[in-house]
């Protein structure tokens, strides 16, 4: 009788055991990679001539998405796909509001580690990453970092010698996996690159590949982009492509110089582009190794499209492959690299936000292999689609966070190989650019001018606005958006503040300037009426702190404590001589917060505050001095200037505050001499 039980509790024990490694061995391991700044075009499979052939061989085994959207932005974007919810309705970079897909698959289970730029607040390990190794930063150096980098929580020094971020993000991706293994669970690994993302930088051997290879110029490249998009099925016969904008002059029309400083930059964003794919060559390699392959569903996406802010002099005649040497993003080849789109990164028209989006999962894929799906999805659908197929629980509740239920929808269906029936409205924002993507039809308003309307089925590229034709569905449209911003993000009355009814050109200061005859005009606005310098001798007025602001001056410095949220300093110009614009605004910033910065400026002696332009900028967080410098593109005088280096509480300081007039004389420096 004994020996009976005996042999019935050992079946049972093996019974049990063999039911619990069936179910570990449906659940699939996730690893999800991000990029950064990458355009709709940039990698073969969606148009490019760039060598990318382990991103090629995910998408002809899987399945690539055509109309798949971000945020625009390299942050906000981040959250969305961290957390299921649009940003300010997460609460932004602090998360207050949202659980991070870390914590959702760990609590079912799973290792979970992260490598590369993470550009949010607190540390990845913070929020459900067990492991982490990156820079916490928006930005930095390829070859030298910054001093942001952490590995597991604790400050990690960038060697002086050796070091790439791409290949580093991967080296410890590979570590993290091997560590995982040793534990009977499944896992999630988030491979966030920071390319190619300005400064650009290349390895010395992947930029001789490209060098020389784009002489030829962004007309005839984005040509040949958009016919290989339509015989690989990317985008329809059918569709008008967007023609080139007044902004950016043809190819032919620019000078020796430009087209040889041009065509560097597009070598070296190539260059930067292959050793992404080289590095996710590296990951998939090792999942054929291990044998995960198949049972690894691998999500590859894109923060927002590539990026045409000029934020650096041209430097002719060298190569960007050492620590000391970078190059900046060029508004003309962002037009390329986005074809057939309009506009680019913090836009929220096609080249903004629509990017590529490659899924592959032998094991759990019932799409035909190949297969595009022109489905329209968003970065906030990753979260609820990674707890479906792994069999997690997106929590209600969690310790010290007043949770909002996630935005998106789960894509299984569309992996199953159906259709989605519906879905709400995608709602589209970022600082004064807004948009609202419902069905076909596309609401969109570029910084704050006023509304357009496009019907995406028959007009991908935007090309025919039909505010006009429609205004009833124009305003019923404006109204969702409206509704949206108020009760799902939640956002604060100054992001659906009434469009403008300015009919102006579509443009940035931060542009590249084609008209510029010289070097130093190339990257800022140049006025081409001649103006007298000023020779001010008003005392500055004096630099006020905002709301939730406390501010000491001690020596060049403005140190400052926000306690609250929406924190600053303003300074009121309407009462001191000031010659006409344009200007430039420059500082050295210390932060310990990583945000995005906003400078609001008024021309308007009527006006207030934060009325007027804005002007973004990136706030990287680190203990280094970050030099700022903000081209505030107008021709009459200013009168208030606004400037906001943080979203909440922290600590920063500015030095050497100075307003400069665009032959870079200063006219006004805080503190004053």
């Amino acid at each position: 009788m004994n020996r009976i039980l005996v042999t019935v509790c050992v079946l049972a024990i093996i019974f049990v055991t063999l039911a619990a490694t069936c179910v570990h061995a449906e659940r699939p391991n996730v690893l999800v990679i991000m990029v950064d700044d990458l355009g709709f075009s940039d990698i073969g499979c969606y148009g490019s001539e760039i060598d990318t052939p382990n991103l090629d061989l995910l998408a002809s085994g899987g399945l690539r998405f055509s109309q798949f959207y971000n945020t625009a932005k390299c942050h906000s974007s981040r959250v969305s796909l961290l957390t299921g919810l649009y940003c300010i309705a997460a609460g932004d970079t602090s998360l207050t509001h949202a659980v991070t897909s870390a914590e959702v698959l760990a609590n079912a289970g799973y290792s979970t580690a992260m490598t590369g730029k993470w550009h949010l607040k607190e540390q990845p390990t913070d929020f459900g990453f067990q492991k982490y190794f990156g820079h916490l930063s928006g930005s930095c150096n390829y070859f030298s970092g910054d001093d942001t980098f952490r590995l597991n929580g604790e400050a990690w020094k960038v060697p002086k010698t050796g070091f790439y971020t791409t290949v580093a993000n991967v080296d410890y991706g590979l570590q993290f996996l091997d560590e995982a293994r040793q534990v009977d669970q499944p896992w999630y690994l988030y491979v966030a690159f920071n390319a190619p993302h300005a400064p650009l930088h290349a390895l010395p051997e992947d930029y001789a590949k490209y060098k020389g290879k784009y002489s030829n110029g962004w007309d005839v490249t984005r040509d040949a982009r958009i016919a290989k998009q339509k015989q690989a099925g990317v985008i329809p016969d059918s569709l008008k492509p967007s023609p080139r904008p007044e902004h950016i002059p043809a190819w032919e029309d620019l000078t020796s110089w430009q087209r040889d400083y041009e065509a560097n930059r597009m070598s070296t964003l190539a260059a930067m582009i292959d050793r992404v794919d080289q590095e996710v060559g590296r990951l998939v390699a090792d999942l054929k190794r291990t044998g995960e392959f198949d049972n690894t569903f691998i999500l590859f996406v894109a923060d927002n499209g590539a990026c045409p802010y000029d934020r650096q002099t041209p430097r002719l005649d060298v190569e960007p492959t050492n620590a000391k040497t970078s190059l900046s993003d060029s508004t003309g080849w962002s037009w390329a690299r986005n074809s057939p789109f309009r506009y680019y990164k913090q836009n929220q028209f096609e080249g903004g936000i629509s990017t590529p989006a490659i899924v592959h999962w032998p094991a759990g894929l019932k799409q035909t292999a190949g297969s595009v799906v022109d489905q329209p999805a968003h970065l906030i659908d990753v979260l609820p689609t990674l707890a479906e197929i792994t069999d997690s629980k997106i929590p209600e509740s969690w310790l010290d966070r007043d949770l909002r239920p996630v935005s998106g929808i789960s894509l299984k269906p569309i992996l199953d190989g159906a259709r989605i029936a519906s879905r709400p409205p995608i709602h589209l924002l970022f600082s004064r650019d807004r948009g609202l993507r419902d069905g076909d039809w596309k609401l969109v308003s570029f910084q704050s001018k006023p509304w357009e309307l496009y019907n995406l089925a028959n007009d991908r590229s935007e090309l025919t606005n039909l505010a006009e034709v429609y205004p009833e569905r124009l305003n019923a449209m404006i109204s969702t958006w409206e509704d949206m911003t108020k009760n799902v993000l939640h956002a604060p009355a100054k992001f659906y503040s009434e469009v403008s009814e300015s009919n102006d050109p579509h443009l940035h200061g931060e542009w590249t300037h084609f008209d510029a005859t010289s070097v130093d005009g190339y990257s800022r606005q140049k006025n081409k009426r001649a103006r007298r310098s000023s020779n001010n001798s008003n005392q500055p007025p004096r630099i006020r702190a905002r709301k939730n602001t406390t501010l000491e001056i001690v020596g060049s410095e403005i140190r400052l404590t926000f306690t609250g949220d929406d924190p600053g300093v303003a300074i009121d110009l309407r009462k001191v001589s000031l010659p006409n614009g344009p200007y430039q605004l420059a500082f050295e910033l210390k932060s310990s917060v990583t945000a995005t910065g906003e400078v609001f400026v008024t021309t308007n002696p009527k006006k207030s505050l934060p009325q007027g332009n804005q002007v973004l900028f990136d706030v990287n967080g680190s203990t280094d001095w970050q030099a700022i410098h903000i081209p505030l593109v107008t021709s009459k005088r200013l009168q208030q200037i606004r400037i906001d280096v943080s979203e909440g509480p922290g600590n920063s300081i500015i030095a050497n505050l100075r307003i400069l007039n665009e032959e870079g004389k200063p006219l006004m420096q805080w503190p004053s001499q």
